[in-house]
């Protein structure tokens, strides 16, 4: 596993990306960890996200008739 958490952060230009991992490098604990990847809109359009199992939707709740 190379990740606890995952973050992400859209970036218009490389000047703002530089400005936010200069920001990241200020913040981060003295025993802390950051992996910082930096991708085009087209490589994050071509992620691949694979999921176990698919959940199966639940029924809705039917509405509860109210008797006086």
């Amino acid at each position: 596993m190379m990740q606890y958490s995952v973050y992400i952060r859209h970036c218009a230009s490389k000047e703002s990306m530089e400005v936010h991992i200069r920001r990241v490098k200020k913040f981060i604990p003295n025993k802390g960890h950051v992996t910082i990847m930096s991708i085009t809109d087209k490589q994050f359009g071509n992620i691949l996200n694979i999921w176990g199992k698919q959940s199966v939707p639940t029924q809705p709740t039917p509405t509860q008739i109210e008797l006086f």
